[in-house]
């Protein structure tokens, strides 16, 4: 299923994508749906920036889906390609909790949009295969797998304009007035 967000958030592409990039961990205070990011390695290699996060995510989820998503299965391994010269982050997934079962990956384009300002543009797709989960039934996995899918694209699509706000926020405390 595709994943599609675009956030516009009211400073320089210069400064957005090192935020992004630097700066997640600092955006918890302003982030209810997640509950900790820690760095497990970083690797530079001049405009190359290599970076492996473990995000711990929460909130509700859907008695329906509840037999495909667990609160483990809010947990995550986020592997991420930044390139200060494009401005583009690649990205991809892996939950800690039924890995073989859930693919997700993307890319992030970080696009100047007037004076002082970016636009955020998420591309990606996430796919579920639930015939992979134990407990669901065979004839039961595609729609539960669908279902899934379509509550994940619109939670995270959700948490990725959240995200940007949140952005917004934290720059404004380390930047006040470049708004």
């Amino acid at each position: 299923m595709e994943l599609r967000a675009d956030a516009r958030i009211p400073y320089s592409r210069t400064t957005v994508f090192a935020a992004y990039r630097d700066d997640m961990a600092k955006l918890l205070p302003y982030l209810p749906n997640v509950r900790g990011i820690d760095v497990k390695s970083r690797k530079e290699n001049g405009p190359i920036v290599e970076i492996v996060n473990h995000w711990r995510g929460g909130g509700d989820i859907p008695s329906a889906v509840r037999v495909v998503l667990s609160e483990s299965m809010l947990a995550w391994i986020d592997y991420a390609k930044w390139d200060a010269e494009t401005f583009a982050c690649d990205w991809r997934t892996e939950t800690l909790a039924l890995s073989e079962s859930m693919r997700s990956s993307g890319r992030n384009v970080f696009l100047e949009d007037g004076a002082g300002k970016t636009l955020l543009e998420v591309r990606g797709s996430i796919a579920i295969d639930a015939r992979k989960i134990p407990g669901v039934p065979g004839f039961f996995a595609g729609s539960v797998g669908r279902l899934a899918e379509a509550f994940l694209v619109e939670k995270i699509q959700a948490n990725l304009l959240e995200t940007a706000r949140a952005m917004s926020k934290h720059l404004a405390t380390v930047s006040p007035g470049a708004a």
